[in-house]
């Protein structure tokens, strides 16, 4: 694990749940009506992240939908960190235009993700060609390298880039995460064999480590995870709590460690549950995201102290 949570190779913030789109699959509930917190709490939140992030995503829900927070949020990360931070906007791409892109370049913004290009979203797909043309207005140079994965797991280089992906049935929003409207319309996974923890946006690695996949955490809203679909209870809140702090706890807890090895069904040895018995459960009930959330809730007492701050050893 890494020695230092002060610096974090990437944070993955949704910081509004509001939406212009209403997507069946959608893992956190964003629409017309999704959740939203105040600017105030975003500009706190701001504070306590790390003094160092390679890479900030921002993401909804759907950014431009909340224009002036993403503006308010642009304004004081340029101020944190003076430029020394790479921002990606992941957006569907719905409300974009030559002026507002223009305004997100100036206030900061490197890299946009067009996250809809898929038979799940309003779109579909369909203004592709005239987004193309947009970025291309701004400079903007599209890319099929992936700023995930490829080039030292981050965006190393500066020049400003675009490119476009899509949830489908067996990967992403549309087929594993058992959350949210994909829960409510029953399109989440059942597979009690595939380990989400393992992969991108999974918890492996979010406490460092590992070379193959980004150091990543995400916070949905306030809620400091270690992975996208976000466990039942947070590590903390980063309205209130210091997101290194937060981690440094994280990495000296028995159920947390087990998180970030990708090794879900071993989170619970050191409480006497053993690998078979949480392999029988996660049968049961078909999802390693539903025995996380199991494990947690029958645990919480021993993971968490009264206040819900995550015990250092259990």
């Amino acid at each position: 694990m890494t020695q230092n949570f002060n610096h974090m190779q990437s944070i993955y913030w949704v910081f509004t749940q509001l939406c212009n789109d209403d997507c069946d699959h959608c893992y956190n509930d964003s629409s017309p009506f999704g959740k939203r917190i105040s600017e105030a709490d975003c500009l706190a939140i701001i504070d306590n992240l790390p003094d160092k992030i390679d890479r900030l995503i921002l993401s909804g829900g759907e950014p431009l939908a909340d224009r002036k927070l993403l503006h308010a949020i642009l304004d004081k990360l340029k101020e944190r960190y003076q430029g020394n931070i790479q921002i990606m906007i992941q957006t569907n791409g719905d409300l974009l235009n030559p002026e507002r892109l223009q305004t997100l370049i100036d206030k900061g913004v490197s890299r946009f993700d067009i996250a809809s290009i898929d038979r799940y979203h309003k779109k579909a797909g369909g203004r592709l060609m005239e987004l193309a043309d947009i970025f291309e207005s701004c400079g903007v140079i599209g890319t099929e390298k992936d700023p995930l994965i490829e080039g030292g797991h981050y965006l190393a280089e500066n020049p400003l880039s675009w490119g476009y992906w899509g949830a489908s049935e067996d990967m992403w929003l549309g087929g594993n995460w058992a959350r949210g409207k994909a829960m409510k319309h029953d399109i989440w996974l059942k597979d009690p064999e595939h380990n989400f923890c393992t992969i991108l946006s999974g918890a492996r690695n979010f406490l460092g480590g590992y070379e193959d996949i980004p150091q990543e955490i995400s916070i949905q809203l306030w809620r400091i995870n270690p992975c996208c679909p976000g466990t039942h209870f947070p590590m903390g809140d980063a309205r209130k709590q210091k997101v290194s702090e937060v981690l440094e706890r994280a990495s000296k807890n028995a159920v947390f460690k087990m998180l970030n090895e990708g090794n879900p069904l071993e989170m619970g040895l050191s409480l006497g549950v053993t690998k078979e018995e949480a392999t029988a459960k996660n049968e049961e009930l078909k999802n390693i995201c539903l025995y996380c959330d199991h494990f947690l809730k029958c645990h919480k007492d021993e993971i968490f102290d009264k206040n819900g701050v995550l015990a250092n050893e259990v």
